[in-house]
C-alpha cells in the first residue's frame, strides 16, 4: 500500500509541475483550459480519500484543535515575517517600503488553504504512509514544495523552510485552517516585502516571462 502511496503524491506532483511549465503559460487567458488539469488532480485526489475511508477530520478540516495548531506556528511564522522584512530591507537598502495592499490578497486564504490541503492533507499524509512520521517526511515534503515554486531560486527556498514547517506542525497537530492562516500571513509578508526581489513570485515557465 505504501508503494501505491507514494505514486500517488508523483502523480500529484507531475500535475503541478506540467500545469505550471506547459499549460498556465499558453492558456492565453482561457481560464477553462487551466480549470480543466486543476479539477482532474483535485478530483483524484477526493477519489484517494474516498478509497482509503479517510475523513475530512482526519484530512485536518476541523477545529477543535486549531488554537493548538496555531500555538505551534506562533513562533516560527514571526520568525519568518521577521526574516522576509529584514531581507526586503537589506535588498532595498534606505528606499526599502512595503508595496501597497491588492483587492486580489483578499484571495490568500483560499490559496493557502488549497495549497495546505494539497501539500499537507494529501501528500503529507501518503508520505507517512512509506516513511512514517518525523524528520524524513518533514523533509520530503519541504523539498517537494520548493520544487514546485522553481526555477524561482529565493522563493523555492522559502517555501522549503515554509514547508518544512508547516509539515512539522501538521504532524503534531493536524489543522489544515492554522496552517493556511500562518501561509497567508507569510504569503502576505513575501508580496509586500519582496515581490520585486523575488521575481514578483512568479514560478514554472512564466519566470522567465
Amino acid at each position: 500500500m505504501s508503494g501505491l502511496a507514494l505514486w500517488e503524491v508523483a502523480a500529484v506532483i507531475t500535475s503541478c509541475l506540467v500545469v505550471e511549465w506547459a499549460v498556465f503559460p499558453f492558456a492565453g487567458g482561457r481560464r477553462i483550459v487551466i480549470a480543466i488539469p486543476v479539477v482532474l488532480v483535485v478530483g483524484f485526489m477526493i477519489l484517494s480519500h474516498y478509497y482509503r475511508n479517510e475523513t475530512l477530520r482526519e484530512i485536518g478540516f476541523r477545529w477543535d484543535n486549531f488554537f493548538v495548531t496555531c500555538r505551534i506556528l506562533l513562533w516560527p511564522t514571526l520568525a519568518a515575517i521577521a526574516v522576509i522584512v529584514f531581507v526586503g530591507w537589506w535588498l532595498s537598502g534606505s528606499g526599502f517600503a512595503p508595496r501597497a495592499l491588492r483587492p486580489r490578497f483578499l484571495f490568500l486564504p483560499f490559496w493557502a488553504l488549497f495549497q495546505q490541503y494539497a501539500l499537507q492533507g494529501f501528500i503529507n499524509r501518503r508520505i507517512q504512509m512509506d516513511l512514517g512520521q518525523g524528520l524524513k517526511t518533514t523533509l520530503v515534503v519541504g523539498l517537494l514544495f520548493g520544487l514546485v515554486h522553481l526555477p524561482n531560486p529565493q522563493l523555492s527556498l522559502f517555501t522549503f523552510f515554509g514547508g518544512l514547517i508547516w509539515a512539522s506542525a501538521y504532524q503534531r497537530a493536524p489543522n489544515l485552517f492554522a496552517l493556511a492562516l500562518s501561509h497567508t500571513v507569510a504569503s502576505l509578508a513575501l508580496a509586500l516585502a519582496l515581490s520585486g526581489s523575488i521575481h514578483s513570485l512568479r514560478v514554472g515557465f512564466k519566470y522567465f516571462g
